[in-house]
């Protein structure tokens, strides 16, 4: 047995809950995770996980089991790129990221595959979505989050802000009005996040802030499907502007309340607190960092 494989596909079953899940993500049959599983049980001689019609789940030696099979992965991985740089030889394996669908569209998939042009024997998976994943469970190598503070018990790297702009079609304008003041939004239909702000925006000019109640006629959990119904004419949207632009350079978008400013976020990298980071999680941050730097949107 490849007891060291036998230790990923675990792992990816503790994490996802599932074996077929794991078989689509590992590319194995069902059979084959199942195996795996049972011959790394056999070889420890314990039950590690316990299986229900709708779940797989830990039991108490499956969790030791886990934390020490994440920290051979972990060192596995990072031998072999150790290795293959120091030897000279160009980073190799599989980084795992997370983000936010509309920032993941909207810019980062244009910079992964510039750094995936410079390290062609790297592999990327990439995860999408707001949920906050324990990084070290999902073993994941990087979180890109949008937030005001980071997370305290991750280690974070500034990328870039992240500015805000409150825009409407063209159209929609037309139809309802212009608003000159926040307290205008108050009459109008606001397209709002389902997670931030959603009955109430802040607003600032110079020194002084408002906090506006807004109508909310529709909300989502992602930006992107907010963006798509302000273009179609369905109310005023605060939008990142990482996204926006380009919509609101094309005439799609029009900026509402130009001279009032949105929260500015911070745009952060996020990883677990591991003593040493591989050379291609070390390199993806850097290029990031550099890649970002200039980011006008």
């Amino acid at each position: 047995m490849d007891r060291l494989t036998a230790m990923r596909v675990f792992a990816e079953v503790a994490a996802s809950g599932s074996f077929t899940v794991t078989a689509d993500r590992l590319d194995m049959s069902r059979a084959m995770v199942t195996r795996y599983v049972a011959e790394l049980e056999q070889w420890l001689g314990a039950r590690l996980l316990q299986r229900t019609t709708r779940r797989v789940s830990l039991t108490d030696a499956g969790e030791s089991c886990l934390r020490r099979a994440q920290q051979m992965l972990a060192l596995s991985e990072d031998l072999q790129e150790e290795t293959a740089r120091s030897s000279g030889g160009e980073l190799r394996g599989q980084l795992r990221l997370t983000c936010s669908l509309s920032f993941g569209y909207a810019q980062l998939v244009e910079a992964l595959g510039a750094f995936l042009a410079l390290h062609p024997h790297l592999r990327l998976d990439l995860n999408v979505g707001d949920s906050a994943l324990n990084l070290v469970e999902a073993r994941v190598d990087l979180a890109i989050r949008i937030s005001a503070e980071p997370d305290p018990l991750l280690i974070a790297r500034p990328l870039a802000l992240c500015e805000s702009v409150l825009a409407a079609s063209p159209d929609y304008l037309a139809r309802q009005g212009v608003p000159t003041v926040p307290a205008d939004l108050a009459r109008h239909a606001c397209l709002s996040h389902a997670h931030v702000g959603k009955t109430l925006w802040t607003l600032r000019q110079g020194e002084q802030a408002v906090a506006q109640a807004v109508a909310t006629r529709f909300s989502a959990n992602d930006a992107m499907v907010l963006m798509r119904a302000a273009v179609a004419g369905q109310g005023i949207a605060m939008l990142p502007t990482y996204l926006a632009a380009p919509a609101l350079r094309a005439g799609h978008l029009q900026a509402v309340l130009p001279d009032w400013q949105p929260p500015v976020l911070n745009i952060q990298a996020l990883y677990p607190s591991r003593r040493h980071l591989s050379p291609a999680v070390r390199a993806l941050l850097d290029f990031l960092v550099q890649h970002f730097q200039t980011a006008t949107w």
